[in-house]
């Protein structure tokens, strides 16, 4: 059954009763999430516990009792289970465990129903969990996705509306419109979905596999790294234009086709690999690296122009405020181009903009649905807690200040910092990160190196917010690593460990109060060297979420730092920066 709520209906919660929302991501990038009250208490995603695979999903329903017990609650005091919707049409469905029994759960689909109200529920009994059986609601996918963005926004604090672009891997881009008291869809921008990049990705360049069949979900992040080392071609620019009339957006019978089965994902995906089998055969002289360059830019520039078109064909009142959500938030250079662009007063993408950021997305869709689209009460540092446990073996333990910490950086010598919850979203921000000295040129080779990273990947800078404007350009505030920004000469041979190879860094703004232990450790570097920042890289095993405690990091022991909320966990044998990088095989590094 299906069941709409009013916009305008007014829950009334019971005097002195707190109103918890769990809200549930079961499938990719799995999370638990609880609001209360308006107010994030917690997002755990599962990649983040017990060093398990990126994008791990939620198999088994007892997670959610788990998560629920490390932050002092029942499974009882949950009011409202909420699940984000996933593939299907009309419903999707999700096949789980809840301890060793089986259960089949129905869910939304991936967008609103054709009604056009995304705030449309599917409703469910049978959500096993703790033994007991719990009714629960599921909103579509894109739904957590605009709820996410404009909740977590400053435009929702001080109540101003604001358009959503919602560019996902399996949706092609989508522009709505959110107010306190409504959510609608006012256009769809062009019929590309967002694996087109990814899917490049497994057709040119180093990450290419026959037949392009096997998905990769990280592909795409690295790819924004691979296009520095190739030249944007018009002629392969051409190419893509004429190809994509041809296959996606014009008036011819295949693309007409296509369009009608865009929104089946075996479909869409069979047409973009047949877009790129075509282009390997016009392209077979162009080097890869030119032929993704030039993808990216073509990708751009039709995402700035039909936005722009989007807005002319559109009188939207009020300021022009923008929330970008859905994995292609994490495509830097596409952000800065549409901040570049001058269509917009004001830009905000939150931390999470993927599906990292899904199960908080479905808990603001209930609460929109019971009292609109309130702002959310939320910090970045929301994730799990450190765990704590024992010294490994062949490590020691002594205090350290971040007074301490700044000299040992400043020897070049990389640590492990691990300091109170994790960070929201799937950019290391300083609570779990691998943080150095960016004055050595060779340092960017020592961590890609630790990290088993292609040497081509950058590291990027934390910094000082500031003082971010005088090192970088544009340098305005970046706090969770969401534009692209351009290092001022003079400061290139300053910190060669965070300049990527067209020049650009991936930066990382903080403000000095804050108050976070990552913020105080960059003042007292700072103080130690006048210089405002540290490379910052995620601290995680290959392939896996982040450290969940020190002993992981201590165990995977490729730097002979960890520091740990006040305690520095030292490897007994020591290395150097140039013994690392000289040979990679010596202590810590074999």
């Amino acid at each position: 059954m299906q069941r709409t709520f009013p916009i305008n209906q007014i829950v009334l919660a019971k005097v002195n009763h707190t109103m918890r929302i769990c809200g549930l991501k079961l499938t990719h990038d799995g999370a638990i999430a609880v609001v209360e009250d308006g107010k994030l208490l917690f997002c755990v995603e599962q990649e983040k516990r017990d060093n398990n695979p990126r994008y791990q999903e939620i198999w088994n329903l007892d997670a959610v009792e788990t998560a629920l017990a490390e932050h002092g609650l029942r499974v009882e005091d949950i009011d409202e289970f909420v699940i984000d919707g996933w593939d299907g049409e009309v419903e999707s469905q999700f096949q789980v465990l809840s301890g060793t029994t089986s259960i089949v759960l129905k869910g939304a689909p991936y967008t609103e129903s054709k009604n056009g109200d995304l705030l449309t529920s599917v409703d469910g009994a049978g959500l096993l969990i703790g033994g007991k059986s719990h009714w629960y609601s599921s909103y579509p996918h894109v739904s957590g996705h605009v709820a996410a963005a404009y909740c977590t926004s400053p435009f929702a604090q001080s109540g101003q509306p604001a358009l959503c672009l919602v560019w996902d891997g399996g949706m092609a881009p989508r522009l709505y419109h959110v107010r306190r008291d409504d959510a609608r869809l006012i256009d769809h921008l062009f019929p590309i979905i967002g694996q087109m990049y990814a899917a490049a990705g497994h057709h040119f360049g180093p990450y290419a596999k026959s037949g392009g069949a096997e998905w990769d979900l990280g592909v795409a992040g690295k790819l924004m790294a691979y296009i520095a080392l190739g030249l944007v071609d018009e002629d392969i620019v051409a190419v893509f234009r004429q190809l994509y009339q041809e296959r996606f957006a014009g008036n011819t019978e295949l693309a007409r086709a296509y369009r009608e089965k865009l929104h089946l994902p075996d479909t869409s995906l069979a047409a973009i690999r047949d877009f790129f089998h075509t282009c390997r055969t016009q392209l077979r002289n162009k080097r890869h690296e030119d032929v993704l360059a030039s993808l990216h830019t073509f990708l751009e520039r039709l995402l700035v122009c039909e936005m722009e078109s989007a807005l002319l064909r559109h009188a939207i009142p009020g300021p022009r405020n923008l929330c970008i959500s859905g994995g292609c938030g994490l495509n830097i250079k596409w952000n800065s181009a549409l901040r570049a662009s001058g269509l917009f007063d004001a830009i905000w993408i939150p931390p999470f903009p993927n599906d990292s950021g899904s199960a908080i997305g479905t808990a603001c869709c209930a609460m929109a649905a019971k009292n609109g689209f309130m702002p959310l009460e939320w910090s970045v540092y929301s994730g799990p807690a450190m765990k704590t446990g024992n010294v490994v073996p062949g490590w020691s333990a002594s205090p350290c200040s971040l007074a301490e910490l700044a000299h040992i950086l400043a020897q070049d010598k990389p640590v492990v910092f691990l300091a109170g919850r994790a960070e929201l979203g799937p950019r290391a921000l300083g609570a779990r990160s691998i943080l150095a000295a960016a004055t050595s040129p060779a340092m960017k080779a020592l961590l890609n190196e630790v990290k088993h990273r292609e040497y081509f990947r950058p590291v990027a800078p934390i910094c000082l917010e500031d003082r971010a404007l005088a090192v970088f350009c544009p340098g305005t505030p970046d706090p969770y690593m969401l534009f692209d920004h351009q290092t001022r000469n003079e400061w290139r041979d300053k910190i060669p460990a965070v300049v990527h190879l067209d020049g650009s860094a991936r930066l990382q703004t903080i403000a000095r109060s804050s108050g976070h232990p990552v913020a105080q450790l960059l003042i007292e570097y700072e103080k130690l060297t006048n210089l405002p920042l540290l490379c910052n890289t995620s601290a995680n095993h290959l392939g896996r979420g982040f450290f969940p405690d020190a002993a992981s990091a201590c165990e995977w022991g490729r730097v002979e730092h960890v520091w740990c909320d006040g305690l520095l966990l030292s490897k007994a044998c020591g290395t150097d920066l140039s013994a690392s990088v000289d040979d990679p095989a010596s202590c810590g590094f074999e």
